[in-house]
């Protein structure tokens, strides 16, 4: 259910239509390795536009939304970010030349929207009518925030999934780039570049990224718009973090943990909310378990910021003092 006027949301979809098309399709189909100047200024304004719209929010719909979206946006923002240890590998094992990875990254995201957008539809009719789903999203969460504390959702090398094997086999493909062409002609002979291999497995990685990001979205609030918004605003300047980051990605090692506190944490809430607005008949005769208390907005959006926070303080920390001993 929408808590957003209409209008408001109407313009909302209009200004991000232009922020996508100008971020991915203007400036990010220009083949160049991005400077630090150029990823800061980028990032910079996407942030800044993002704590803008939250205040927007705040002023035409209530506290309420606009903490459910800032909360919305710094876990699929602090996700995002996690997952770009996943695009790092699958750039470095195609050997994708260096200009041509903000054009991949670009078509990437562009598959994650689309993506998200078709998970956040059905995450949203299946919510209005079997609130029972919140335990499975739940426990979901919760083996995944394990994961990643044991380690046991590491990505240390990148295995091709059984659809890019297959198609290895049933196609010709070659090994070398041609600029951002999937075709091209060897030998008088047509052959599909490594380019559709990359897409193909940035995209079904999406798919991945999906099966966290929209339950843990969900769990903060139930509005589509909110939660759509949230991964939009998320998605925006990520192709310049990814430059910016570059090799600093592996010295953010306290990110996991800080996820895995936010993701068991929003687990918890949503098994507590089925508990709360609890169907199933083997459960308390099918009646609400009222005494379940209820997580407010604000204590979700405080555990987001201390948890991300924190992991990424202690990261830097940790970083310089490793450079001390180096010394």
């Amino acid at each position: 259910m929408a808590e957003t006027p209409l209008v408001f949301e109407i313009a909302t979809f209009a200004v991000l239509a232009v922020f996508f098309v100008v971020d991915l399709f203007i400036i990010g189909r220009k083949p160049h390795v991005p400077s630090t100047k150029e990823c800061v200024q980028h990032i910079a304004f996407f942030v800044v536009m993002a704590l803008i719209f939250g205040g927007l929010m705040w002023f035409f719909a209530g506290s309420k939304p606009a903490i459910e979206f800032y909360s919305g946006w710094l876990t699929e923002y602090s996700l995002s970010i996690d997952n770009l240890f996943v695009f790092v590998i699958i750039m470095s094992n195609f050997a994708v030349p260096k200009q041509l990875q903000k054009f991949v990254l670009s078509i990437g995201i562009t598959i994650a929207l689309v993506l998200r957008g078709v998970f956040i539809l059905i995450g949203a009719a299946i919510i209005a009518r079997f609130t029972w789903v919140f335990f499975l999203f739940g426990a979901f969460l919760i083996v995944t925030a394990i994961k990643l504390v044991t380690g046991g959702d590491e990505d240390e090398e990148y295995h091709e999934n059984g659809l890019i094997r297959t198609l290895r086999k049933v196609i010709k493909i070659t090994d070398e780039y041609d600029g951002e062409k999937l075709r091209t002609v060897k030998n008088g002979a047509k052959y599909w570049t490594p380019m559709l291999i990359v897409f193909l497995t940035i995209g079904t990685t999406d798919v991945m990224f999906a099966f966290d990001s929209i339950p843990a979205i969900f769990g903060l609030t139930k509005d589509p718009f909110i939660v759509f918004t949230s991964n939009v605003f998320a998605l925006l300047g990520l192709q310049q973090l990814y430059f910016l980051l570059g090799e600093l990605l592996d010295k953010l090692v306290y990110l996991p943990l800080g996820l895995s506190v936010v993701l068991g944490f929003i687990g918890v809430k949503l098994i507590m909310e089925a508990l709360h607005g609890n169907s199933l008949p083997f459960l308390n005769g099918g009646q609400p378990i009222s005494w379940v208390p209820e997580v407010p907005t604000w204590l979700s959006l405080a555990v987001i910021v201390l948890a991300i926070g924190g992991a990424a303080l202690a990261s830097v920390l940790k970083m310089r003092t490793m450079k001390a001993n180096e010394k």
